[in-house]
């Protein structure tokens, strides 16, 4: 899925489209969403994601970002 129109995007709405596109987990800490990313690489990737189809830094959709923790 990609994302046409650069106009006002809901936030839940961009936040279901990462998840789509990219192999991510979102948490929830208090009402505010955290991405939990599996490598930089991925983070990157989904940073240039966001920048490019939505016009948004990262930070401004999700709180904080945290990386995986094997098993």
């Amino acid at each position: 899925m990609t994302a046409t129109n650069r106009g006002l995007v809901a936030q839940d709405c961009l936040i279901e489209q990462v998840k789509e596109v990219f192999e991510c987990t979102v948490l929830w800490c208090e009402g505010r969403p955290c991405l939990e990313y599996k490598s930089e690489e991925e983070l990157v990737r989904i940073s240039e994601y966001v920048k490019d189809n939505f016009d948004k830094e990262l930070h401004d959709v999700f709180f904080t970002a945290i990386e995986s923790i094997s098993e």
